[in-house]
């Protein structure tokens, strides 16, 4: 085991997890984004906004992340739409991560007592205006654990993004390895800024989940 090249690599290794970090960031914002507007199309009367939103979710949820991918970064360009690296994993990311939030957002609403929902009616609040200031509130509070493990997912899936030529925490190992021929200590040493990684994102989200118990 060669730790002088693990120190030695850990530099250009935390550079690439300030990527890795960057990309998570933003496509957990926009699948955040996404989510919310899938679960609220999901469960409206509206067939039209209804279908959309299944089919969106089914089909995101039913291929892999990696095809996904692969077809927003190679298979665009052959119909004239080409993306750069960077915005292609925060699009193929978020996009994959919003199918996954609509239904834990959903579930939220969905467990949020009727009288609530029966209580704003009786305020004269519009639906818009129901959901933003009574029932998305309260929801928060059971949606914030699966959306968490999401975000933990979404730490680790962003290694993917190394396929489409970002230079993330992965390629980064990957371009080490290539002039060192070390592939166990690079790994390793990768896998261990993931798991630090994912141990800040879980002290978050444990913190968040200790706000909203207090609030209740």
């Amino acid at each position: 085991m060669d730790l002088y090249l693990i120190i030695n690599s850990f530099p250009k290794l935390l550079s690439g997890a300030m990527i890795t970090v960057a990309v998570t960031i933003i496509a957990m914002i926009l699948g955040l984004v996404l989510g919310l507007f899938a679960a609220l199309a999901k469960m409206s009367k509206n067939k039209i906004l209804n279908f959309i939103a299944n089919q969106y979710i089914d089909i995101i949820r039913g291929t892999p992340l990696l095809v996904q991918l692969f077809l927003i970064y190679y298979g665009l360009p052959q119909i004239g739409i080409s993306i750069d690296p960077f915005p292609s994993a925060i699009l193929g990311l978020g996009i994959n991560t919003g199918a996954y939030v609509a239904e834990a957002i959903r579930s939220g609403i969905l467990s949020v007592d009727k009288g609530q929902h029966e209580a704003t009616k009786a305020l004269g609040l519009t639906n818009f205006e129901s959901m933003r200031l009574v029932i998305i509130p309260q929801a928060v509070k059971t949606m914030i654990p699966p959306i968490g493990n999401q975000l933990l997912l979404l730490i680790k899936d962003s290694s993917l993004i190394s396929v489409i030529t970002v230079v993330e925490l992965t390629r980064t190992a990957q371009q080490i390895i290539s002039t060192t021929y070390k592939p166990i200590e690079l790994y390793l040493a990768a896998a261990f800024v993931y798991y630090l990684i994912s141990m800040a994102a879980t002290k978050l989200l444990n913190y968040l989940e200790r706000r909203a118990r207090v609030s209740d």
